[in-house]
């Protein structure tokens, strides 16, 4: 979206209205005169990702490593997303993993690029491959792997309804699409068995 076409705050509260008065309220009525704001606000906070680049995070790195080359794995991410389809939340969880080539980065980092890319409208199938692929671009290590658990509201709260459904999805790459000891010692990591 070119930014000239970025609609300002009170179009956005304008919008909120509208969708109140379509669901049979009325955005005068007392409890709900801030709720436009109150929305506004929190889509700021939902979908700050758009206003980061996850790349960015992964650009310091450390080489004193001694020589380590072994799997690093990062579990149990926490993340709030939001379907592009209802714009329902997804909740879950990101297991990331990837096997240095001369440089690491600081853990945390890996927990922003997830972080990133889940604060804007998503797929999870898309945002999986995302976190993937932007690892393996700035780290350049002999492989990545991410996998994702989500729980997607759109399903449990409308439609089918289904609760204690959740999604798993996987973007493997270098060793740990080629070698499957590999990728079965990344998933023993993260907790879940190999071929299940």
């Amino acid at each position: 979206m070119r930014m000239s076409d970025q609609p300002d705050r009170a179009e956005a509260e304008a919008a909120v209205r509208v969708l109140l008065r379509w669901a049979g309220e009325d955005p005068a009525r007392e409890g709900l005169l801030d709720t436009p704001k109150r929305v506004v606000e929190a889509y700021r906070d939902w979908f700050s990702g758009y206003a980061d680049d996850p790349a960015e995070y992964l650009a310091r790195t450390f080489e004193e490593v001694a020589g380590y080359d072994e799997m690093i794995v990062l579990r149990d991410i926490e993340f709030e997303s939001h379907c592009e389809h209802h714009m329902a939340p997804i909740i879950g969880k990101a297991h990331v993993g990837y096997l240095p080539d001369g440089k690491v980065v600081g853990i945390s980092k890996l927990a922003r690029v997830v972080e990133t890319y889940a604060r804007r409208f998503q797929v999870q199938e898309k945002m999986t491959a995302q976190i993937a692929r932007c690892i393996e671009h700035v780290l350049q290590p002999r492989g990545v792997a991410v996998v994702v658990e989500g729980a997607h509201e759109c399903m449990t709260t409308r439609g089918i309804h289904k609760r204690g459904v959740s999604m798993v999805t996987s973007k493997m790459i270098g060793a740990f699409r080629e070698d499957a000891r590999t990728r079965g010692e990344f998933l023993q990591f993260i907790g879940m068995t190999p071929g299940r």
